[in-house]
């Protein structure tokens, strides 16, 4: 007598059933590989409470203002990197173009006595072409991300230094427009300047653009697998040519809120910002690998380096310090990027 089987009930959800025999580790690491600004938001919070223990005055007003201006430069900077490396790639000539365009404004209006407007725009199109030809390089000549934008990086820095002249605009010589972003609000006690606000608003502008859009679920499928991405109709290469040619723009945007927040154009303002915005997206969740991560986890990131920095700064230790938790800190975050990536196999 042969047995018969009882069809599945109306509703039966094989993935269910999946996810019901996973044990608790391999929850946890599904959660965060679906959401990988969570664990950076743990670190920053868990820092936060336990500096603030090693010195009272690490919620104080002054610190916390002190910490978002901080953050400002190296946090907007931060989401055009986020973007390129979401696409699996890396831009190390993101702080120089950023410099060469706050110096290119800042010349054009003082030197040139060009309207400050015409100053201001000029200096975003010009790291905007700056970006785009990373990106051509990139997609054109099929050369790797990290060699391309390690030789831009020296011939941007070498362009600035030689477009400077030895010189630099003081704060008395620069045109407010160019210093608009300096204008400083205090809010609840905390010391905030126009440049911290123009940073999250662009934030949440890029943050929508990439979960929201077309453009965005492309770049996430660019990074995430490119043949599949080819098979589905994305033009993965004019994708990857329109993210560096953002991602400048962004760097431009940056220069003027870097100009607010130094007061002045100098060739060596901002001259390792590179590295701290790549700290920031890796620190925040961003995979190197591409296709994983979200802006809001570099925002994390970025006030996570500048909460290490104040904290061990307020706790009275060598700035040595500094760099040795910034370090163990990208480490740390690689290695659980690596193991978050297992909740897909």
């Amino acid at each position: 007598m042969s047995e018969t089987t009882t069809p599945p009930e109306v509703g039966y959800d094989a993935a269910e059933v999946f996810l019901d025999r996973q044990t608790g580790l391999q929850r946890f690491q599904s959660v965060l590989h679906a959401n990988p600004w969570l664990s950076p938001l743990f670190v920053l919070l868990v820092s936060a409470i336990a500096f603030q223990f090693v010195n009272s005055n690490f919620f104080g007003g002054f610190n916390l203002g002190t910490l978002a201006q901080q953050t400002s430069y190296i946090g907007a900077l931060a989401i055009g990197q986020t973007i390129v490396i979401l696409t699996a790639g890396i831009d190390l000539s993101c702080g120089f173009i950023m410099v060469l365009s706050s110096m290119i404004m800042a010349k054009l209006a003082f030197d040139d006595h060009w309207p400050a407007w015409l100053a201001l725009i000029t200096g975003i199109a010009a790291a905007t072409v700056f970006g785009l030809l990373n990106g051509v390089l990139v997609t054109r000549l099929k050369l790797p991300p990290f060699i391309v934008t390690l030789g831009t990086w020296f011939i941007f820095q070498a362009l600035t230094v030689l477009y400077a002249g030895g010189s630099t605009v003081r704060s008395a010589e620069i045109d407010p427009l160019l210093v608009w972003l300096s204008a400083q609000y205090t809010i609840f006690g905390v010391p905030l300047t126009r440049g911290v606000f123009f940073m999250v608003l662009m934030f949440v502008v890029f943050g929508y653009i990439l979960r929201y859009t077309a453009w965005g679920r492309h770049v996430y499928a660019s990074g995430d697998d490119p043949d599949a991405a080819r098979l589905a109709g994305i033009e993965v290469n004019r994708t990857i040519l329109s993210v560096y040619a953002v991602a400048g723009f962004i760097y431009g945007v940056s220069a003027w809120i870097l100009l607010g927040y130094v007061g002045s154009a100098d060739p060596n303002n901002g001259s390792d910002a590179n590295l701290g915005a790549i700290t920031a997206v890796v620190i925040g969740g961003t995979s190197l690998f591409g296709g994983r991560g979200a802006v809001i986890g570099s925002l994390i990131g970025a006030l996570i380096v500048a909460a290490f920095q104040q904290g061990l700064l307020l706790a009275g230790l060598d700035p040595a310090y500094q760099v040795l938790a910034v370090g163990a800190l990208i480490i740390l975050a690689v290695t659980a990027d690596q193991w978050i990536r297992r909740a897909r196999a």
